[in-house]
């Protein structure tokens, strides 16, 4: 075994194919999420390397009590990875649903600066660790319907910088990973609330798959213990960053 895991938002998507993927490592892996019976499933399929706990990135105070919560054996995490997230919404500013807005700053937010915070203690402590966040490429390229989500972020991509500067003199790592387009996951039935509309957003397209997003979060963490990445953006070719929009026939 090289090390312990917590993988936030473990039930799905990201989360999911990063805790097969580590557990085939040969990490143990402590998958968090709020579904317990798909934890279960992950435990069935992943055994004993594989802890599940179930954990909301709304409960502030389970996420500040999480270090003396796990279980004997399993309470030293080496890495953690920020993967709970969610966009809700496509709605321009001036109409969007306010509550949509506060969920999003509560879980990409509020509930990765908490687990943060709870862990990076014992990992100075021990002057060894690597704190993994999935941002996104919305926290540099704005689009129509981004705003708020976007916003996380882009704050989630300053915080790992951040970070980066505190820690310097410490041995501990800190990623921002970047995905943009990517299918294979509930992002866009939750996003959209409706799965046509999330099917249409990959039509005709070859997006990324989560199990990419796993293979990129492996090879950051096995580098070398001297190497950092700061950060890295992923697209598919099928993607690219636009130019300024331009809208004709407004004074």
């Amino acid at each position: 075994m090289v090390g312990t895991v917590l993988v936030t938002g473990a039930t799905a998507g990201f989360g999911k194919a990063i805790a097969h993927r580590l557990v085939k490592d040969g990490y143990r892996v402590i998958g968090t999420g709020r579904r317990q019976e798909r934890l279960d499933e992950l435990k069935s399929v992943l055994g004993d390397a594989f802890l599940p706990f179930r954990l909301d990135m709304d409960d502030t105070a389970s996420l500040r009590a999480l270090p003396d919560s796990l279980p004997n054996g399993w309470q030293t995490v080496d890495v953690l990875i920020n993967n709970a997230g969610l966009a809700l919404g496509l709605d321009p500013a001036q109409t969007a649903n306010i509550d949509d807005w506060e969920q999003m700053i509560r879980t990409n937010v509020s509930g990765l600066v908490e687990i943060t915070r709870a862990l990076l203690p014992g990992m100075v402590d021990r002057n060894k660790g690597h704190i993994v966040s999935v941002g996104s490429t919305a926290g540099t390229y704005p689009y129509p319907g981004a705003n708020v989500y976007g916003a996380t972020k882009a704050f989630v991509s300053q915080f790992m910088r951040n970070l980066r500067s505190d820690l310097l003199g410490t041995r501990i790592r800190a990623t921002n990973v970047e995905p943009g387009l990517c299918g294979g996951s509930e992002f866009s039935n939750v996003r959209l609330r409706d799965d046509a509309k999330a099917a249409d957003v990959y039509k005709d397209t070859h997006p990324l798959l989560p199990e990419d997003i796993a293979e990129t979060v492996s090879w950051i963490v096995k580098l070398p213990a001297h190497v950092n990445i700061n950060r890295i953006e992923m697209m598919p070719v099928c993607q690219a960053s636009a130019g300024l929009a331009v809208k004709h026939g407004v004074d």
